[in-house]
């Protein structure tokens, strides 16, 4: 696994930076905090504009408070991912002269631009704001070039297929190798969904040895299968962009729940193979579920959902290089998950749908544990600590698992 993640894009990261410092320090807590928030580990940034004609750049050391955050998510929390993903090359380097409204990159295969090749021109553009974000301390881990290349948008979008973007990939490798950021791996391609990126993946296996990582959201298609690739693949954006805000574990199996996203996570993991998940948004004011943790309109309190606990659940626990292992059993209705953690500590995640409420033994072949602790998401309990019992031998533990909660255990290997 890589990770868990959230955008600030649009603004948001100005409307956390704008709290007073009480609040805001709460919210970067939950976002990033390991011990009382959900210790995300990967920081997904919009990369906007920063020359309108060449070779003129323009930066603000500032971005809409990317910077600012970005620098609070590694410095005072440790985060190592930071994923910077332009949604678009400028207008003039595209056939249709508009940041916005689709359009191809000049230069890429089916394009005939009188204004030529527009492809080194747009890796020296990319190269430039991870340069930029390099000058103002933060190291960018990953870039991406695409988002929703198969979506026209009214907003800032680019359309591709994945040849298109092969023939981009094989510009913008070679230009950060010489610009000496060899260690920043090119993510593709942040499709609407799982099946759109399936798609992609014949036109880039001319370039799976210049790829890092592969990425899709999971609007139009959810990520149910593996995609066919060497690569790790990262579900990059999904969230309930319209519904009412909801803050509630269970009610109806309607789309802003905890319990819901906690299930979505889980089938994406174990179905989809994916090694991070994201939701959108982590911070924001307004009423929908866009985002996981709600600024009220007064801006005097900060307010988490269910969903963000969900989400805790599994952040907190599964953390950056662990490794997904078999798990069987389990209780019925439930969906069972189990990780090795670099450190060595086991996490254990069940799911339980149903009503049914029962002791669960988690037992880990060849594996004796020193001590164990269980932590539990539902109606009335937020990623709380509550009873487990370690058999005498350290081979096992158990706890209660209530009907409708997430209970996450976690055994650390005996010394």
């Amino acid at each position: 696994m890589d990770g868990f993640g959230v955008c600030e894009n649009f603004q948001r990261a100005v409307q956390m930076k704008n709290l007073s410092e009480p609040l805001q320090r709460y919210a970067l807590d939950l976002l990033w905090n390991q011990t009382s928030g959900a210790g995300f580990s990967i920081l997904p940034e919009l990369k906007r504009q920063c020359y309108d004609a060449p070779p003129k750049y323009q930066w603000d050391g500032y971005d809409n408070a990317q910077v600012w955050l970005s620098l609070e998510a590694s410095n005072t929390y440790g985060v190592k991912s930071i994923y910077a993903n332009a949604w678009s090359a400028p207008g003039y380097m595209k056939t249709n002269d508009n940041e916005r409204a689709g359009g191809y990159l000049c230069g890429v295969t089916g394009t005939n631009c009188t204004s030529g090749d527009w492809r080194q021109a747009y890796a020296n553009y990319l190269v430039q704001y991870i340069t930029y974000y390099k000058e103002s301390g933060v190291k960018i881990s990953q870039v991406g070039f695409l988002n929703e290349p198969d979506y026209v948008a009214t907003y800032s979008s680019m359309l591709s297929d994945g040849q298109q973007a092969a023939d981009f990939i094989k510009i913008l490798r070679p230009t950060l190798d010489k610009a000496g950021y060899t260690d920043v791996k090119i993510a593709c391609c942040d499709t609407t969904g799982w099946s759109k990126q399936q798609e992609r993946m014949s036109g880039l296996s001319s370039v799976s040895n210049l790829l890092g990582t592969i990425t899709s959201h999971s609007y139009s298609s959810q990520p149910i299968d593996p995609i066919d690739t060497p690569h790790n693949v990262w579900q990059t954006e999904n969230a309930d962009l319209s519904g009412p805000w909801d803050a509630t574990w269970y009610r109806n199996d309607s789309k802003g729940e905890g319990l819901l996203w906690a299930n979505k996570i889980s089938d994406a993991i174990t179905l989809g193979h994916v090694s991070a998940y994201f939701y959108w948004i982590g911070v924001q004011g307004g009423p929908t579920n866009s985002k996981l943790v709600r600024i009220s309109d007064d801006k005097t309190t900060v307010t988490p959902s269910k969903r963000f606990w969900a989400f805790a659940n599994w952040s907190r626990h599964v953390r950056p290089g662990a490794v997904r292992v078999g798990a069987t059993g389990g209780p019925s209705e439930a969906k069972v998950t189990a990780f090795k953690n670099v450190d060595g500590k086991i996490a254990v995640q069940v799911i339980q749908g149903g009503d049914r409420s029962e002791v669960v033994t988690v037992k880990v072949d060849g594996f004796k544990s020193g001590a164990a602790k269980a932590w539990i998401t539902n109606g009335e309990h937020d990623v709380d600590e509550q009873a487990v019992t370690l058999a005498s031998d350290g081979g096992s533990a158990s706890a209660q698992v209530p009907g409708r909660s997430m209970v996450t255990f976690v055994l650390e290997p005996a010394k």
